[in-house]
């Protein structure tokens, strides 16, 4: 007998801000390749845009990835955001996986009851996922975002972190890294309805 499936409802009011957090598969650090991270926030850039959706802040830690965003119309499909980001960043490190003849590539790979081989690049499952409404929420959101680099001690502050979204926020959005996914801020029009 198989254990039940965790499932994750995702849940979208019309204004709401989404909180994601999903990891790697067995919590393993597996972001802490510059390239790989460079080829997941092309795959974040490219979801966001074919989901329609606006990047407001991010943190990449070496075992797993916040996003903060916020849909730009009310057709919201958190599942299908994450899928548009996951599917085809794994399909590429697998890809790198096999040119290189890795080890991690035995790692990475289950059999299923089939026989079939699985490659995992992440978790299974949705991750987390938090609706978020007030202004307060969302400040609070982004901090905590921003600060997961130094609780973790991998920085001094949260804008020396790469892979995070804080050096914008701190230059106003003047600092753009172009390894890193477009960021659009904060969603000015969800505030003036407060």
């Amino acid at each position: 007998m198989t254990s039940p499936r965790k499932q994750i409802k995702h849940f979208h009011e019309p204004g709401d801000c989404h909180e994601l957090t999903f990891s790697c598969y067995q919590r393993k650090p597996l972001l802490t390749n510059p390239i790989w991270n460079k080829l997941l926030c092309q795959s974040i850039d490219q979801a966001l845009a074919r989901c329609h959706f606006r990047l407001i802040a991010f943190v990449i830690m070496p075992e797993h990835l916040h996003l903060f965003v916020y849909p730009k119309n009310n057709e919201c499909k958190i599942d299908r955001l994450l899928a548009a980001i996951k599917r085809p960043f794994s399909y590429r490190i697998k890809e790198l996986l096999i040119q290189d003849n890795s080890d991690l590539l035995l790692k990475l790979t289950s059999k299923k009851n089939s026989g079939r081989s699985v490659f995992h690049f992440w978790q299974k499952g949705p991750g987390y996922d938090r609706n978020l409404s007030t202004k307060q929420a969302v400040e609070n959101a982004i901090n905590y975002i921003h600060s997961n680099p130094v609780k973790c001690k991998l920085a001094k502050d949260s804008s020396s972190w790469k892979w995070s979204s804080a050096r914008w926020y701190e230059s106003e959005g003047k600092v753009v890294d172009p390894d890193l996914p477009q960021i659009d801020g904060l969603p000015w029009e969800f505030f003036e309805a407060e």
